[in-house]
């Protein structure tokens, strides 16, 4: 196996919180201009860290808030630029903190389910939103 065939390792979590409104949750997108998509906050592993280091760091870096990161979700797998690439994912509900947009997110919104599963840019997204929904309890 050469370095070019070794996965790219990274990590990021579903993120919700308790909606403002008292009804429901609601779900944070993050949107990548380099991209133009919408999706759930994630980044690749530093030296040394781990997989939910990396998520909780991801979330902070992108979405300005901590999280308490909950059920452990599946490890999405797919090719970037011919390489593979592994993302490990939790269910994580936010906690203090205020966003800022930045060069890699300038955007943030926090939508109920129904509304974010639809906005979201790619399939697996939508699929990790759902089983982070199964096991969602506030």
């Amino acid at each position: 196996m050469t370095p070019r065939d070794d996965p790219v390792l990274a990590a990021g979590c579903v993120l919700w919180r308790p909606s403002p409104s008292g009804r429901g949750i609601e779900i944070a997108l993050v949107h990548r201009p380099k991209y133009d998509d919408w999706s759930h906050p994630k980044g690749k592993l530093k030296r040394g860290e781990t997989a939910e280091e990396c998520a909780r760091r991801e979330v902070l870096e992108e979405t300005g808030r901590r999280c308490e990161p909950g059920p452990r979700l599946s490890t999405v797998h797919y090719t970037v630029a011919g390489r593979p690439k592994e993302v490990a994912y939790w269910s994580a509900r936010a906690l203090d903190g205020a966003f800022v947009p930045s060069r890699e997110v300038d955007a943030l919104l926090w939508l109920p389910p129904d509304r974010a599963r639809p906005r979201l840019t790619r399939q697996r997204d939508r699929e990790l939103l759902d089983e982070a929904l199964a096991t969602i309890r506030f």
